[in-house]
């Protein structure tokens, strides 16, 4: 009886995990960050070193492992997006296959130097500048969603619906 109930227990725990597993696979991760330049808006010489290596950081991303997308005009800019009808504010929305290769990018790579210097070229956003969530494989946020996911953020805290990388949710 004993190895009967052990091998139930098993089997229950495989499931779990087999479950766990496939509905990761199932998500993606979706981040909003946004920022307000100290200058006047992204042409301000106090933008300049930040803009002269915002195609490199854009390229590491982009042929990082576990990138998927990035909102990005015809020219390949995230910058010229102005949905808070403010010059002083930069938004970058990205998808990628989950929590582990986001966080390499952001804090493993050459990345990490710009985050380190952002008070050199961008004043404090609030209680929380950025936010991750889960999507479904092959879907894509939209600016709307992506900044109605940082408010609740900011004013709720941490969620499933919206979270940092210190407090993870994982996918449903």
């Amino acid at each position: 009886m004993d190895s009967y109930f052990m091998l139930i227990v098993q089997n229950l725990f495989l499931h779990n995990i087999n479950q766990n597993n496939k509905n990761r696979k199932m998500y993606q991760l979706a981040q909003i960050n946004v920022a307000r330049m100290i200058g006047a808006n992204i042409e301000d010489p106090v933008m300049k070193e930040f803009v002269n290596h915002l195609d490199s950081v854009n390229q590491l991303a982009e042929e990082s492992d576990g990138f998927i997308w990035r909102l990005k005009d015809d020219e390949n800019n995230a910058t010229s997006f102005n949905p808070l009808n403010d010059e002083q504010v930069i938004i970058n929305l990205s998808v990628w296959r989950n929590i582990e290769s986001l966080e390499y990018f952001t804090y493993k790579t050459f990345h990490v130097d710009f985050l380190r210097r952002r008070k050199e070229w961008f004043q404090k956003y609030g209680k929380a500048y950025y936010a991750l969530w889960w999507i479904k494989n092959d879907e894509y946020p939209d600016i709307d969603e992506a900044l109605k996911r940082l408010e609740y953020l900011q004013e709720y805290g941490p969620s499933s619906y919206a979270f940092t990388f210190q407090n993870v949710f994982q996918a449903l």
